[in-house]
């Protein structure tokens, strides 16, 4: 079954910082672009960082910049979005998923979503 799992959320207070993985089974994510989304209460999903096939090229939106670092070790399959400096507007669903082709396109496999909550 080709499933991608999400895991490292949690609770942490504003200025903090976790690091999400997420693990890739029953297929290779060699392949793929990786894409970290994120959706809070009453809000849609948006996009908050990507990482291509190859590793080298990385982005990131506006709101996360200089704070959260995507990177990937295909060696474990696996790809991580270290996240520092966290605020409470981080607080979210984190989601990861693979794109076959590059990072603006269609995303194929999803993970089921890890919370992050940053509170006092």
């Amino acid at each position: 079954q080709l499933q991608l799992v999400e895991s490292g959320g949690g609770l942490v207070q504003p200025g903090g910082s976790l690091r999400l993985s997420c693990a890739a089974s029953g297929f290779t994510l060699d392949y793929y672009a990786i894409g970290w989304f994120r959706q809070a209460p009453g809000k849609e999903r948006e996009g908050v960082s990507c990482i291509r096939r190859s590793g080298s090229t990385t982005n990131y939106a506006d709101s996360v910049k200089g704070r959260f670092t995507i990177s990937r070790d295909n060696a474990k399959n696996t790809v991580y979005l270290q996240m520092n400096s966290l605020k409470p507007e981080d607080t979210a669903v984190y989601y990861c998923a693979a794109a076959p082709l590059d990072c603006s396109y269609e995303y194929d496999y999803w993970g089921q979503g890890t919370q992050v909550t940053v509170s006092s």
